[in-house]
C-alpha cells in the first residue's frame, strides 16, 4: 500500500515542479524580451572595427592648415614639392610641410601646411548623382576659412532670384520731384494762380486763381475758362475777347503759382516734421494684394517685384501730375512662420527669419523626445493655390550621426507643419496603458505579484 500511495504521489510532485519550471522559464523568456526590446528602442551604434578605429584615429591626427580646397587635395605622394615624402613624414625639401591622410578609397595621399584650417570631413556637395556619402567618403576638406571671422561667415548665394511682394508686406514710398523738362507744354490746373496784365488799361491788371470749377473772373468779360489750357492758349483767348473794347489790347498772362497738384501731393507725403522725417508714404499690402497711395488710390502689388511696382506707380502718377518720381522700398517683410508637433520637448510656432530645414526646425524645438520616429518625420506644405501637400522624411541617421549627408534634409517654407510621430514602440506603450491601466485596471482594479521563493502568485 505504501509503494502504490508513494507512486500515486510522485506524478502530483513532479507536475508541481513542472509548473515551478514553466514559471521560471516564462519569467525568463519575459525579462529577455524586454531587454530587447529597450535594445532596439535605444540601440547605439556598433562600436567601430580595429581598421575603422584606425582610421577615425588617423583622420583626427590629420588635421591640418591648408590654404583652399585646391591645396587639401594635393597629391605630394609622388613628386610632392620637389622629391618623393616617406610615408609618415614631413617633406621638407622647401618650405612645404606635407603631412598624409587616408582618402576616400583608403589611399594615403599628402596635403601642405599653409594658411586656412583644414578638416577631414565629407564633402555634400562634391557628390553629385552618386548617392548618399557616407562617413567613408571623407576626405580633407577646407574647413576654417575665414578664422576667426567664421561666425560671421560668408555672403553665400542669393536666397531668391528676385523678391516678389506678398500679404502684409509693409512698403515705404519716398517721394522726389524729378526737375526733368517735360517735352509737353504745362497746362494750368485748379488752384494755380496767374496775372492778368495790359499795357493799355492797368484797370485790367489783376491776380486770379484758377477756381475749382476752372473758371477765372476778368473786368468786362465775366467768367473765362482757364484749367486743362496752356499760357498761350489762355493768352491768345483774352487778346481776341478784349479786341471788343480796346483796337489794341496787349493782354500778358504770367503764371505765379503752377504745379498745385504736386504740391498738393507733397503735402499730404510730407514728414519731415515726423518720425521717420521726409517725404515718404507707409503703405502695407492689403489681403487683397494691393496697397492704397494718395492721388492714386489702389494698386495691385502682390506677386509683383519692387521694380516692376516702381513702374506701375510711377505711370499712374504720370497721368495725375508730372514732375515726380517714386521709389518703393520694402521696409519690412511679412511674417513667416513654421510649425513643429509630435514627439518634440517644446513644440510649437516659430518665427522664419532665414533659411530653415527641416532639423533646425527639429533643433528650434528643443530637439526629440524619447520615443519619437525620426524615420517618417511629415512635412505638410501648401501650395500657391492653397492646396496641400506632404512628404516623409528619413532623418534618423544625420540626427544621430550616423549619416553625414542626409538626402532628406530639405528647406521649409513659410505655414509649412513638421510633425515628429510616435515610434511604434511607443504607440504600442499607449495602446497598452489606454487598455489595460486606464481601461480595464480602471474599471476593475487587481493586483498581482510573484513570490520568487515559493514560485507561486500571490
Amino acid at each position: 500500500m505504501n509503494r502504490i500511495s508513494k507512486g500515486i504521489e510522485r506524478p502530483a510532485r513532479w507536475s508541481s515542479r513542472t509548473a515551478r519550471l514553466g514559471w521560471i522559464s516564462l519569467v525568463l523568456a519575459g525579462v529577455t524580451a524586454s531587454c530587447w526590446i529597450v535594445r532596439a528602442a535605444v540601440m547605439e551604434p556598433a562600436a567601430p572595427s580595429a581598421r575603422q578605429a584606425g582610421e577615425a584615429s588617423t583622420a583626427a591626427d590629420t588635421r591640418v592648415v591648408v590654404a583652399s580646397a585646391r591645396e587639401c587635395t594635393t597629391d605630394g605622394g609622388d613628386a610632392g614639392a620637389g622629391g618623393s615624402a616617406a610615408a609618415g613624414e614631413f617633406n621638407s625639401s622647401d618650405s612645404v610641410e606635407w603631412v598624409h591622410v587616408l582618402d576616400m578609397l583608403g589611399n594615403r595621399r599628402s596635403v601642405r601646411r599653409c594658411q586656412a584650417r583644414c578638416l577631414v570631413g565629407v564633402d555634400c556637395g562634391g557628390c553629385q548623382g552618386c548617392g548618399e556619402p557616407s562617413w567613408r567618403d571623407r576626405r580633407p576638406i577646407p574647413w576654417e576659412v575665414l578664422a576667426q571671422g567664421e561666425y560671421v561667415g560668408p555672403f553665400r548665394d542669393v536666397h531668391v532670384p528676385e523678391y516678389r511682394l506678398r500679404v502684409d508686406d509693409e512698403l515705404e514710398f519716398v517721394y522726389r520731384l524729378d526737375r526733368v523738362e517735360s517735352a509737353q507744354p504745362y497746362e494750368l490746373n485748379v488752384g494755380d494762380q496767374i496775372r492778368v496784365e495790359s499795357i493799355v488799361d492797368d484797370n485790367l491788371n489783376r491776380e486770379l486763381l484758377i477756381q475749382p470749377d476752372g473758371m477765372i473772373t476778368l473786368r468786362m468779360l465775366g467768367q473765362v475758362r482757364a484749367a486743362r489750357r496752356t499760357v498761350a492758349e489762355l493768352q491768345a483767348d483774352l487778346e481776341q475777347r478784349y479786341t471788343k473794347f480796346y483796337k489794341v489790347p496787349a493782354i500778358t498772362v504770367t503764371p505765379i503759382q503752377v504745379n498745385t497738384k504736386l504740391e498738393d501731393l507733397r503735402s499730404a507725403v510730407d514728414s519731415r516734421y515726423g518720425v521717420t522725417g521726409g517725404q515718404a508714404q507707409q503703405s502695407r499690402v492689403t489681403p487683397e494684394g494691393t496697397i492704397q497711395l494718395p492721388g492714386i488710390g489702389s494698386v495691385p502689388a502682390q506677386g509683383l517685384t519692387l521694380d516692376e511696382l516702381k513702374q506701375e506707380v510711377d505711370e499712374r502718377y504720370a497721368q495725375l501730375v508730372g514732375g515726380l518720381e517714386v521709389t518703393p522700398r520694402l521696409s519690412r517683410r511679412a511674417p513667416r512662420y513654421i510649425y513643429v508637433v509630435g514627439e518634440v520637448p517644446e513644440g510649437g510656432r516659430f518665427a522664419l527669419e532665414a533659411p530653415t530645414t527641416a532639423m533646425q526646425a527639429i533643433a528650434m524645438a528643443g530637439g526629440w523626445t524619447n520615443g519619437g520616429n525620426l524615420r517618417q518625420i511629415v512635412v505638410f506644405r501648401r501650395t500657391d493655390d492653397w492646396q496641400l501637400i506632404a512628404t516623409r522624411l528619413d532623418l534618423r541617421g544625420a540626427l544621430l550621426g550616423e549619416s553625414p549627408c542626409p538626402a532628406d534634409e530639405i528647406f521649409l517654407r513659410d505655414s509649412d507643419v513638421v510633425v515628429v510621430p510616435k515610434s511604434q514602440l511607443l504607440r504600442t506603450t499607449d495602446l497598452i496603458n489606454l487598455l489595460f491601466t486606464r481601461g480595464i485596471y480602471g474599471v476593475f482594479p487587481m493586483s498581482a505579484a510573484i513570490n520568487f521563493q515559493k514560485l507561486s502568485t500571490i
